[in-house]
């Protein structure tokens, strides 16, 4: 997944694969494991898929804080924290899906949607709406998504300052959703 995630499938080599599995390359030892190159990509999007509904599951069991500001500021922090541990299958996703829709569309539902349907129940627990989780979301991956997959965040702040201002607009949309709901 390292070397799909950098190179791209189309330019990473059954040779490379092998090396850095620590087989001999060139040598078909992969062959041995897989029945081709796009077996190995499936099998690496399957793996980091399970990996990622394994965490999920696990976080779904944790009971609310019941402090609203302190659980966006877990909720923050867990989605830098979910996108620097799954770049490889992110950029994969991202450079492949269209290419491969057919084998890639099922993991961008996954990660898409499950991604959001977990976010948007957190942060529904703050009273923002399915539209505002939603928005909120989105500002805090394409900054994150920035910092990691592009190397370069949109403007030059510290994390946790980046953090606390995408809580108080959290709050804010939580605010105007409970304004609106008493109209």
């Amino acid at each position: 997944m390292r070397l799909f995630g950098e190179r791209g499938y189309g330019a990473t080599s059954v040779a490379e694969i092998e090396r850095s599995a620590g087989l001999t390359p060139g040598a078909g030892g992969l062959f041995h494991h897989f029945h081709n190159k796009e077996a190995v990509l499936v099998a690496g999007i399957e793996r980091q898929l399970a990996r990622l509904e394994a965490v999920r599951q696990i976080r779904g069991a944790i009971p609310p804080l019941g402090d609203p500001r302190a659980e966006l500021v877990l909720v923050a922090r867990y989605v830098f924290l979910e996108l620097e541990e799954e770049q490889e299958l992110l950029r994969v996703l991202v450079s492949e899906s269209r290419q491969r829709p057919d084998l890639l569309t099922g993991a961008v539902d996954q990660v898409v949607r499950g991604t959001f349907d977990e976010f948007a129940a957190l942060v529904s627990r703050s009273g923002v709406t399915e539209v505002g989780a939603a928005l909120a979301l989105g500002s805090l991956v394409a900054f994150a998504s920035a910092e990691l997959l592009l190397g370069r965040a949109p403007v030059d702040a510290d994390r946790e300052d980046v953090i606390a201002t995408w809580v108080e607009m959290v709050m804010g949309l939580a605010a105007v959703s409970d304004v609106e709901g008493r109209s």
